[in-house]
């Protein structure tokens, strides 16, 4: 059994472990990951609008994995329209690196499972095999935090390279055209960022619970007995 310092460490680990878990599914369940201003072009060069102008013409867009919502402002009010990833808006993306991001996703996920079953088994037993063992939970959180890393990575160069929002904002758009004028990254972003930082935060857990204590040495006495004592 392992004492009771590894068995707190191992706990936090397996406690970092599962949010990291709960992170990614609330990361892929809010629709919130980026979002921006769009410029309604048409309308700006039909009315031939000027800097004062342009205000009545910027529209918002905020938009996830699955779903998001646009509000369009062509100089004649805001109209607001939902939209969904599946399975139609996909086609007009790059859906290859959009499955990707997902598949990582989901991944991530399973991984991040696997990290805390290997958590628990070492707060409760001394693994035989030393894969089992920190080594084996270290392994498992470079792998879950490296795929998270990796499915950011992904979606950041599908907004900057693939024109991303830019295709959201003119899916099924005859008579308008829209350009992006501000984009920025939102909540559901930033939770995922936080769950690659759980899993570099476990790596430090693990090294923590390694630290050997030191062993407390209770100081024996030794008794001299004289001939005095004897005698009494």
């Amino acid at each position: 059994m392992p004492g009771w310092f590894k068995k707190v460490w191992y706990g936090l680990a397996s406690l970092l472990s599962f949010s990291s878990f709960i992170l990614i599914i609330v990361a892929l369940v809010l629709p919130h990951w980026l979002s921006g201003k769009i410029l309604c072009q048409t309308g700006v060069d039909l009315v031939n609008a000027t800097d004062p102008e342009l205000v009545k013409f910027i529209g918002d867009i905020y938009y996830g994995l699955f779903r998001g919502c646009k509000v369009r402002q062509c100089g004649l009010g805001g109209r607001e329209s939902q939209f969904t990833i599946f399975p139609q808006l996909v086609k007009e993306l790059n859906a290859g690196l959009h499955v990707m991001i997902l598949l990582l996703l989901f991944l991530a996920l399973a991984l991040a499972l696997v990290s805390m079953g290997f958590a628990i088994l070492n707060m409760i037993q001394v693994p035989y095999k030393a894969v089992n063992g920190p080594g084996g939970i270290c392994l498992w959180n470079i792998l879950a935090g490296g795929v998270v890393a990796l499915a950011i990575t992904s979606f950041m160069a599908a907004v900057r390279f693939h024109d991303l929002t830019e295709r959201i904002a003119n899916f099924q758009e005859r008579l308008f055209r829209f350009v992006v004028v501000e984009e920025q990254y939102e909540e559901s972003f930033w939770i995922c960022v936080a769950s690659a930082s759980a899993h570099a935060a476990n790596l430090v857990v693990v090294a923590i619970s390694q630290i050997p204590l030191p062993e407390i040495k209770t100081k024996i006495e030794e008794a001299t007995v004289t001939a005095e004592d004897i005698l009494y």
